[in-house]
């Protein structure tokens, strides 16, 4: 039998975050959520019973994504978390730069640097 987070999306998501430098993955809260140092730029989660993705966000970005009909403000986070529902058709495009910018958003000078030199890969 399958845990809830070992879902193909979740996985998939898993994925995206662990290639990122020096990111880990961390049981917190009763989820997986993904780290750089000692920061969280990305959960998984199950929120009024769907799959979601939770991205640390600036607030600009934030008001952006909450325009979309798949996304809504995580219930933490005080604004500068944006949940994205990952129950039905998803834009995994979007998702790999979300989880991206997140990471930038958390991440030190000298992950930047070696970020920004690795090459950039697929999902």
């Amino acid at each position: 039998m399958t845990t809830t987070f070992e879902r193909p999306v979740f996985a998939r998501v898993r994925k995206l975050c662990l290639r990122l430098p020096e990111t880990t993955e961390v049981s917190a809260w009763g989820h997986p959520n993904f780290r750089v140092g000692r920061k969280t730029f990305c959960a998984l989660e199950i929120v009024r019973d769907m799959p979601t993705v939770a991205f640390h966000v600036t607030p600009a970005e934030g008001a952006l994504l909450l325009q979309r009909n798949d996304c809504f403000a995580t219930p933490y986070g005080r604004g500068r978390w944006v949940s994205m529902r990952v129950d039905g058709r998803i834009d995994w495009t979007l998702v790999g730069r979300l989880v991206r910018h997140s990471y930038r958003t958390v991440a030190g000078k000298r992950l930047l640097a070696a970020l920004d030199a690795a090459p950039a890969r697929g999902d």
